[in-house]
C-alpha cells in the first residue's frame, strides 16, 4: 500500500516531454486575460530565434510561476554559494530588448 496524502496531486510526464527542449531566450507578452511565454533558441551569429515552445497562462498562474521561480533561484544560489548574474550584467540578445 502506498503512503499517499489525501488529495495529493499526481503529475505524469511522458518520456519525450521528460527529455526537455533547450531554450536560451524567453519572450513574454500579455493581454487582459492571459500571459504568453515563448521559449526560443537563438544561436550565436544568427538574427533569428526559433520558438521551441509556447506556454499560455492565466495572470494568477503567471504570478504563481514568478514566485516559484524566485523561490527556486534563492534555493539554487544558497546551495551553490553564488549568485546568478543580474539581468543588467548579461549581454542582451541580438536586436536588443524591446519594452
Amino acid at each position: 500500500m502506498e503512503n499517499k496524502k489525501p488529495n495529493e496531486l499526481q503529475i505524469e510526464i511522458t518520456e519525450d516531454i521528460a527529455q526537455g527542449t533547450y531554450a536560451n531566450l524567453a519572450v513574454i507578452a500579455h493581454s487582459d486575460s492571459e500571459f504568453i511565454i515563448d521559449f526560443a533558441r537563438i544561436v550565436p551569429g544568427s538574427l533569428k530565434a526559433k520558438v521551441q515552445s509556447r506556454i499560455i497562462l492565466t495572470p494568477e498562474n503567471a504570478k504563481r510561476l514568478l514566485f516559484a521561480l524566485q523561490d527556486n533561484i534563492e534555493k539554487f544560489e544558497a546551495r551553490s554559494n553564488g549568485n546568478i548574474a543580474k539581468f543588467e550584467d548579461v549581454i542582451p540578445p541580438a536586436g536588443g530588448i524591446k519594452n
